[in-house]
């Protein structure tokens, strides 16, 4: 296993364009890391630096305290596994286990017991004399992860792996890599776009945009504490509703959007007190929404129904917040929840829930943390 070190990493492209800016980060041994963030954001370039596939242009790269920028990537002891799979398609899926470790030199002998090993753990035993063509895309996957396991490596790199399989057999993979990260410990970074992946598998997430890191934190942590706007809008699906508002303190202090009106919970109070009568962008997560009142903690809102989802165990109703004209919003609602489009409803917000964010800058406005 390893830890790895990324110490003001930057990589430039034609002396012009920067694809990774200035990147610190420390990934302990062991660790299940996720690289989390929008298309051309930089992970996979981060990751490819590590794996040595790119170079780096400015800082340094340690593993296990060793600096790497400079060595071959074949002497980095790590083992990547692409979107695309990269399998070789003359061979079978055994040849495909056991190309690596022939080219290591590693005896005939050794080779079947780490292929018989992988294979059962994997389950593709009845696939070893098949060739790529003839699996699925979720077999090609699992070969593809059995021929990265089978060198037994210092850490793993997933570019992806799972964006080319339908929805249940992606489902069904996140599971198994988290049952795989449990047996083998290795440390492993996964980049990926959804944030369903990040929030599940990682033990933690490092959230990237323009090729700098955003946020990096236990999932929950970040989900329930963004640094800014992007964080707060970018995790989880549906994200957190974000509509212009400001911080009336005239009597008491109540968040305003639109025709709505929430009432600031004493406990932050001292957090927003030097905003009042200030703009900000207001935070309301989908799932603080409820339909009765909660003791002590929840204000009504009304809200205009403009349509609903429904998705089996929950629907996302679409709604006007304060009423017809307001700013668009969504709610989860119970699965037997309907409504008509201009109906007007009374929803219940938990206020101990709401963020507020700077309008100009887009970070958070900081606060007392509570439950």
């Amino acid at each position: 296993m390893a830890g790895i070190d990324l110490k003001n990493v930057t990589k430039i492209y034609g002396n012009a364009v920067v694809a990774v800016d200035d990147v610190s980060l420390e990934i302990k041994d062991g660790e299940f890391m996720i690289f989390l963030g929008p298309s051309g954001c930089g992970k996979s370039t981060t990751l490819r630096m590590i794996g040595g596939l790119e170079s780096i242009s400015k800082g340094d790269l340690l593993i296990d305290g060793r600096r790497m920028n400079d060595v071959d990537p074949a002497q980095r002891d790590i083992a990547i596994v692409f979107q695309n799979y990269a399998l070789y398609p003359h061979m079978t899926v055994a040849g495909n286990l056991g190309f690596g470790l022939k080219l290591r030199g590693v005896d005939r002998g050794e080779i079947d017991r780490r292929i018989r090993a992988i294979s059962e753990m994997l389950d593709i035993g009845p696939l070893l004399e098949r060739k790529p063509a003839q699996l699925s895309g979720g077999q090609r996957q699992r070969v593809a992860l059995g021929r990265a396991l089978v060198r037994e490596p210092k850490a793993f790199l997933l570019d992806e792996p799972l964006s080319n399989l339908d929805a249940k057999l992606r489902a069904a993979m996140r599971t198994e890599l988290i049952k795989l990260h449990q047996k083998v410990g290795t440390t492993i970074i996964h980049v990926t776009h959804d944030q369903i992946e990040a929030m599940t598998m990682g033990q933690r997430i490092c959230i990237m945009k323009d090729g700098r890191i955003v946020q990096v934190g236990a999932p929950l942590d970040v989900y329930r504490n963004p640094v800014n706007t992007f964080v707060a809008g970018f995790l989880a699906s549906p994200p957190m509703n974000l509509v212009p508002g400001r911080l009336d303190g005239q009597i008491g202090l109540d968040a305003v959007t639109g025709l709505a009106a929430l009432p600031i919970p004493e406990a932050l109070r001292p957090g927003y007190a030097s905003h009042a009568e200030k703009s900000v962008t207001v935070g309301l997560r989908p799932e603080d929404f409820h339909l009765l009142p909660l003791a002590g903690r929840s204000a009504p809102v009304s809200v205009t129904a403009v349509a609903i989802e429904l998705l089996g165990p929950e629907v996302i109703l679409v709604a006007e917040l304060g009423g017809t004209g307001g700013p668009e919003i969504q709610a989860r609602m119970p699965r037997d929840f309907l409504a008509r489009p201009g109906e007007t409803l009374t929803l219940h917000y938990d206020l101990t829930q709401i963020h507020l964010f700077d309008p100009a800058t887009g970070n958070v406005l900081v606060r007392p943390r509570i439950a």
